[in-house]
């Protein structure tokens, strides 16, 4: 956090080994090192291979891996053993999202991990939760697809991923939820635990407001693009200039935006008095409301609706945060570097006594603390440079 110590943060003190690729593990890493954790990735010795992903993956690397330090292992050669298991006796929690049992064919799963080190919590995070599908490999897409969500974002008939990758990150953050519970049950018992998260239960969990609806609403599942709307405006609107989305969710809310807009045909019309009116009302009021706002360009909409205090957005683009004011101002952009590519990505969306995770730690290079980790489990000089030698590590030395 801004103007803090490392001691002064929530987790200070706390040691991850973090087996994690691509989204999943790494953002409950992240989470976990900006809460002051002292997390050290476990890494192939050629490298992780999102350091090097093109296209759609080619910010993976950057955005989810500040504040971790890098030791870079062959899991695969036995001369490294000795190193794991005394990481294993050193951290206090473990995670990791390979395939379905990779960590028990290496021989680091929970039962051996849990036998070295019994006060440790080990996080599994998985696509699928025991049960029939546990065996299976999955993607965010894929559970998207599976679990409902791609069917609830795009049109009838398309179905659309949600545009992040939100199974991922939510699964993610899942586990630090069930690390950190599991964390104050050791500090009461000395025994650790065996945490799982997943993909498609965590997809499940998104849409669970929707088959409440359907059960204790008795309200048909529709794709939201073709949903029946609530309220009788919640849309896109058309400025001369851009898209705004505007939300008018009450009576009072209504009567401001008219006499702000100055449609007081609208306003003062019977038969939009109420929002079940107006709800009715949308196949002929919204061409309407359309046609008013094109003569306003974004900035004039945007005033008008903060002096009616109804709420609004912007139709933007990710880039496009980069200069917004309101998290300029307030530090939730972060400058993040990459050897020698800079960029400025969101810090952790909450405060905690008015104050945000800062970067401590820039994303390091491929096994950059390999050296300085052996030594802190215990490995001698020269056994490590024969670790060295025979690339069961790597990194510099």
């Amino acid at each position: 956090m801004e103007d803090c110590s490392t001691s002064d943060l929530p987790l200070a003190g706390v040691k991850v080994l973090d087996f994690g690729h691509t989204v999943m593990a790494p953002t409950c890493g992240l989470i976990l090192a900006d809460l002051g954790a002292t997390v050290v990735r476990i890494e192939r010795i050629e490298g992780d291979p999102t350091r090097s992903l093109k296209g759609f993956g080619s910010g993976f690397f950057g955005y989810l891996n500040r504040n971790k330090e890098s030791v870079a292992i062959d899991l695969k050669n036995p001369e490294s053993r000795p190193v794991l298991e005394s990481a294993l006796q050193w951290a206090d929690v473990v995670i990791e999202n390979f395939g379905p049992d990779v960590m028990d064919r290496l021989g680091y799963g929970y039962a051996v991990a849990s036998q070295l080190n019994p006060r440790l919590v080990y996080c599994a995070m998985k696509g699928f939760l025991p049960g029939p599908y546990e065996g299976r490999t999955a993607l965010d897409e894929v559970v998207q697809m599976m679990g409902g969500l791609a069917y609830m974002t795009g049109p009838a008939g398309r179905p659309i991923r949600a545009g992040a990758s939100i199974v991922d990150m939510t699964g993610g953050m899942f586990g630090v939820i069930g690390i950190t519970a599991a964390l104050r049950t050791a500090e009461k018992t000395g025994k650790g635990a065996f945490v799982s998260s997943a993909l498609f239960e965590t997809t499940a969990f998104l849409v669970g407001q929707h088959m409440a609806m359907a059960q204790f609403g008795g309200t048909e599942v529709v794709p939201m693009p073709d949903r029946q709307q609530a309220w009788g405006v919640y849309d896109l609107c058309s400025c001369a200039d851009g898209q705004m989305f505007i939300g008018i969710t009450s009576d009072a809310q209504w009567l401001r935006f008219c006499t702000a807009f100055g449609l007081h045909a609208l306003r003062d019309d019977p038969r939009l008095a109420s929002n079940a009116d107006r709800t009715e009302a949308r196949a002929w009021m919204l061409p309407q409301l359309n046609t008013a706002l094109s003569n306003f360009t974004m900035a004039q909409v945007e005033a008008l609706c903060l002096e009616a205090q109804v709420p609004f957005g912007p139709v933007r683009t990710p880039l496009d945060l980069l200069d917004d004011e309101h998290l300029r101002a307030n530090g939730s952009l972060l400058d993040v570097a990459v050897g020698e590519k800079r960029a400025l990505v969101p810090s952790m969306p909450f405060r905690i006594n008015g104050q945000s995770p800062a970067v401590r730690l820039q994303p390091q290079g491929v096994g950059a603390q390999t050296a300085k980790y052996l030594q802190t489990w215990g490995i001698s000089t020269e056994h490590a440079r024969a670790l060295f030698d025979k690339q069961a590590v790597a990194g510099p030395h």
